[in-house]
Protein backbone atom coordinates (compact mmCIF):
# COMPACT_ATOMS: atom_id res chain seq x y z
CA UNK A 1 0.00 0.00 0.00
CA UNK A 2 0.64 3.84 -0.09
CA UNK A 3 1.10 5.63 1.97
CA UNK A 4 -0.50 9.44 1.14
CA UNK A 5 -0.80 12.24 3.57
CA UNK A 6 -3.31 14.60 2.89
CA UNK A 7 -3.79 18.29 4.59
CA UNK A 8 -5.08 21.14 4.89
CA UNK A 9 -2.39 23.95 4.93
CA UNK A 10 -1.59 27.38 5.54
CA UNK A 11 1.37 29.37 3.69
CA UNK A 12 3.68 28.90 6.59
CA UNK A 13 2.82 25.28 7.17
CA UNK A 14 0.31 25.17 10.18
CA UNK A 15 -2.10 22.30 9.66
CA UNK A 16 -3.88 23.00 13.11
CA UNK A 17 -7.56 22.90 13.22
CA UNK A 18 -8.57 24.10 9.82
CA UNK A 19 -12.14 22.49 10.22
CA UNK A 20 -13.67 24.41 13.61
CA UNK A 21 -12.73 27.18 16.03
CA UNK A 22 -12.59 23.92 19.32
CA UNK A 23 -11.27 21.37 16.55
CA UNK A 24 -7.32 21.69 18.75
CA UNK A 25 -6.45 24.58 20.83
CA UNK A 26 -3.53 22.70 22.13
CA UNK A 27 -0.83 25.74 22.67
CA UNK A 28 -3.41 28.68 23.00
CA UNK A 29 -4.41 28.33 19.34
CA UNK A 30 -6.90 30.63 18.67
CA UNK A 31 -7.68 30.56 14.37
CA UNK A 32 -9.58 27.26 14.41
CA UNK A 33 -11.33 27.14 11.40
CA UNK A 34 -9.30 28.73 9.25
CA UNK A 35 -9.76 27.27 5.96
CA UNK A 36 -13.27 27.66 5.90
CA UNK A 37 -13.37 30.94 3.78
CA UNK A 38 -11.13 29.05 1.44
CA UNK A 39 -13.00 26.12 0.38
CA UNK A 40 -14.94 25.82 -2.65
CA UNK A 41 -16.28 22.23 -4.10
CA UNK A 42 -14.53 22.23 -7.27
CA UNK A 43 -11.28 22.35 -6.71
CA UNK A 44 -10.70 21.78 -3.03
CA UNK A 45 -13.55 19.55 -2.75
CA UNK A 46 -12.23 17.64 -5.78
CA UNK A 47 -8.86 17.76 -4.33
CA UNK A 48 -10.41 15.65 -1.49
CA UNK A 49 -12.63 13.34 -3.37
CA UNK A 50 -9.51 12.64 -5.55
CA UNK A 51 -7.16 11.48 -3.00
CA UNK A 52 -9.77 9.13 -1.61
CA UNK A 53 -10.55 7.73 -4.86
CA UNK A 54 -7.79 5.37 -4.56
CA UNK A 55 -8.14 4.70 -0.50
CA UNK A 56 -8.37 1.36 0.85
CA UNK A 57 -7.99 2.43 4.24
CA UNK A 58 -7.79 5.42 6.56
CA UNK A 59 -4.87 6.01 9.05
CA UNK A 60 -5.30 8.94 12.17
CA UNK A 61 -3.60 9.76 14.76
CA UNK A 62 -5.77 9.37 18.14
CA UNK A 63 -7.29 13.13 18.21
CA UNK A 64 -8.06 13.62 14.78
CA UNK A 65 -9.63 9.75 14.51
CA UNK A 66 -11.90 11.06 17.85
CA UNK A 67 -13.09 13.92 16.09
CA UNK A 68 -13.93 11.93 12.51
CA UNK A 69 -15.44 9.49 14.77
CA UNK A 70 -17.70 11.76 16.33
CA UNK A 71 -19.14 13.37 13.51
CA UNK A 72 -19.13 10.82 10.48
CA UNK A 73 -21.45 8.02 11.70
CA UNK A 74 -24.35 10.61 12.04
CA UNK A 75 -23.92 11.01 8.35
CA UNK A 76 -24.64 8.04 7.07
CA UNK A 77 -26.95 7.79 3.96
CA UNK A 78 -24.73 10.31 2.11
CA UNK A 79 -22.41 8.23 -0.26
CA UNK A 80 -19.04 10.02 0.81
CA UNK A 81 -20.05 9.49 4.32
CA UNK A 82 -21.17 6.09 3.87
CA UNK A 83 -17.64 5.45 2.44
CA UNK A 84 -16.10 7.05 5.23
CA UNK A 85 -17.83 4.37 7.67
CA UNK A 86 -17.32 1.95 5.63
CA UNK A 87 -13.76 1.51 4.52
CA UNK A 88 -11.21 0.16 7.09
CA UNK A 89 -9.69 2.74 9.64
CA UNK A 90 -6.59 2.57 11.32
CA UNK A 91 -5.74 4.74 14.74
CA UNK A 92 -2.58 4.82 16.51
CA UNK A 93 -3.16 5.42 20.08
CA UNK A 94 -1.35 4.88 23.61
CA UNK A 95 -4.05 5.62 25.27
CA UNK A 96 -7.73 4.37 24.22
CA UNK A 97 -8.84 0.67 24.81
CA UNK A 98 -10.45 -1.45 22.28
CA UNK A 99 -13.45 -0.63 24.08
CA UNK A 100 -13.64 2.65 23.13
CA UNK A 101 -13.20 1.88 18.71
CA UNK A 102 -17.02 3.13 17.87
CA UNK A 103 -16.43 4.08 14.71
CA UNK A 104 -17.36 0.96 12.56
CA UNK A 105 -14.11 -0.82 11.23
CA UNK A 106 -11.43 0.25 12.95
CA UNK A 107 -8.01 -1.41 14.42
CA UNK A 108 -6.04 0.08 17.20
CA UNK A 109 -2.41 0.54 16.74
CA UNK A 110 -0.81 0.39 20.31
CA UNK A 111 1.80 4.16 20.03
CA UNK A 112 4.52 2.05 20.90
CA UNK A 113 4.16 -0.41 17.99
CA UNK A 114 3.18 2.09 15.60
CA UNK A 115 6.41 2.77 13.26
CA UNK A 116 6.59 -1.29 13.25
CA UNK A 117 3.35 -1.47 12.29
CA UNK A 118 2.60 0.70 9.63
CA UNK A 119 6.06 -0.76 7.49
CA UNK A 120 4.03 -3.59 7.50
CA UNK A 121 1.16 -2.67 6.53
CA UNK A 122 2.75 -0.53 3.70
CA UNK A 123 4.54 -3.59 2.49
CA UNK A 124 0.63 -5.05 1.82
CA UNK A 125 -0.87 -4.94 -1.66
CA UNK A 126 -3.55 -2.78 -2.33
CA UNK A 127 -4.46 0.45 -2.72
CA UNK A 128 -3.50 3.40 -0.57
CA UNK A 129 -3.72 4.25 3.14
CA UNK A 130 -4.21 7.92 3.85
CA UNK A 131 -3.57 10.30 6.65
CA UNK A 132 -5.82 12.79 7.43
CA UNK A 133 -4.78 15.62 9.23
CA UNK A 134 -2.89 13.78 12.33
CA UNK A 135 -0.08 15.96 12.36
CA UNK A 136 2.33 13.86 15.10
CA UNK A 137 1.57 10.69 12.91
CA UNK A 138 2.31 12.80 9.48
CA UNK A 139 5.48 13.78 10.80
CA UNK A 140 6.52 10.52 12.22
CA UNK A 141 5.78 9.13 8.96
CA UNK A 142 8.02 11.54 7.06
CA UNK A 143 10.61 11.16 9.19
CA UNK A 144 10.71 7.36 8.92
CA UNK A 145 10.65 7.61 5.40
CA UNK A 146 7.36 6.00 5.12
CA UNK A 147 5.46 8.60 3.33
CA UNK A 148 4.77 7.91 -0.77
CA UNK A 149 2.95 11.31 -1.43
CA UNK A 150 1.99 14.10 -0.03
CA UNK A 151 -1.39 16.05 -1.09
CA UNK A 152 -0.93 19.60 0.03
CA UNK A 153 -4.48 22.22 0.29
CA UNK A 154 -2.34 25.34 0.77
CA UNK A 155 -4.53 28.21 1.34
CA UNK A 156 -3.37 31.84 1.29
CA UNK A 157 -3.44 32.57 5.27
CA UNK A 158 -0.36 32.89 7.71
CA UNK A 159 -1.13 31.96 11.01
CA UNK A 160 1.90 32.85 12.61
CA UNK A 161 2.07 29.33 15.06
CA UNK A 162 0.62 26.11 15.22
CA UNK A 163 1.17 22.50 14.09
CA UNK A 164 2.89 21.17 11.27
CA UNK A 165 3.62 18.00 9.91
CA UNK A 166 7.40 18.58 8.61
CA UNK A 167 10.36 17.10 10.59
CA UNK A 168 12.25 19.37 12.19
CA UNK A 169 15.88 17.30 12.59
CA UNK A 170 18.03 18.66 10.15
CA UNK A 171 17.53 16.06 7.24
CA UNK A 172 17.07 17.02 3.73
CA UNK A 173 14.14 15.67 2.04
CA UNK A 174 13.80 15.16 -1.42
CA UNK A 175 10.21 15.58 -3.23
CA UNK A 176 8.86 15.43 -6.74
CA UNK A 177 6.26 18.08 -7.48
CA UNK A 178 3.14 15.67 -9.71
CA UNK A 179 0.93 18.44 -10.11
CA UNK A 180 -0.42 21.69 -9.02
CA UNK A 181 -4.01 23.19 -9.22
CA UNK A 182 -5.14 26.72 -8.73
CA UNK A 183 -8.71 27.90 -7.43
CA UNK A 184 -10.08 31.29 -7.74
CA UNK A 185 -9.39 32.06 -4.08
CA UNK A 186 -5.82 31.50 -4.51
CA UNK A 187 -5.32 28.24 -3.09
CA UNK A 188 -2.81 25.64 -4.58
CA UNK A 189 -3.82 21.90 -4.05
CA UNK A 190 -0.21 20.42 -4.67
CA UNK A 191 0.48 16.66 -5.19
CA UNK A 192 4.04 16.01 -4.07
CA UNK A 193 5.55 12.23 -4.61
CA UNK A 194 8.93 11.05 -2.33
CA UNK A 195 11.95 11.18 -4.38
CA UNK A 196 14.13 7.41 -4.10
Amino acid sequence: MRIVIIEFMSLDGVVQAPGGPQEDTDGGFAHGGWSAPFFDPEVVGGAFDDAMSGAEGLLFGRRTWQTMAAAWPGRAGDPFADRMNAIPKYVVSRTLGDDELTWNNTTRIPGDEAVAHIRKLRETDGGDLVVMGSPTLARTLLSEGLADELRLTVMPVMLGGGKSIFPDDGGLRTLELVSTVTSAAGVNVCVYRTAG
